[in-house]
């Protein structure tokens, strides 16, 4: 899997799908993504979830996170603003593309840490 930043691709179209509670990315490569809110909510690459220090901090309880805001930050990122307040994460284009191309493994790799923490989706 890539780097989370680096990355020569940017996106040329950022929908927001309210009913989905999605957010969908194209990119000008012509990779499109569609991030479910509670994955990029989980995956914010905020100090909150990335942590301080060595451990990322596993966020659970996600699963009915909807998007209020999509703001741009600059020519490089967005600030997600979730429902559930979160609003300190900013998504870079190399972090978005980061999680597109790796979309099914850190998936699988959060479910696996929420099992072994006895976590649960479910708010």
């Amino acid at each position: 899997m890539a780097s989370p930043h680096k990355t020569v691709h940017w996106p040329t179209e950022i929908r927001y799908k309210s009913a989905e509670k999605a957010l969908e990315v194209d990119f000008d490569d012509g990779a499109c993504f569609h991030f479910p809110a509670e994955y990029l909510r989980v995956e914010s690459p905020s100090a909150e979830v990335m942590g301080h220090g060595e451990g990322k901090t596993i966020v659970a309880g996600r699963r009915e996170v909807g998007i209020h805001e999509v703001e741009p930050v600059g020519n490089y990122a967005v600030r997600i603003r979730f429902d559930d307040l979160h609003d300190t994460g900013i998504f870079s284009w190399p972090y978005l593309r980061y999680l597109g191309d790796g979309q099914k493994e850190i998936w699988a790799e959060y479910l696996r840490a929420l099992e072994e923490k006895d976590l649960s989706r479910e708010p």
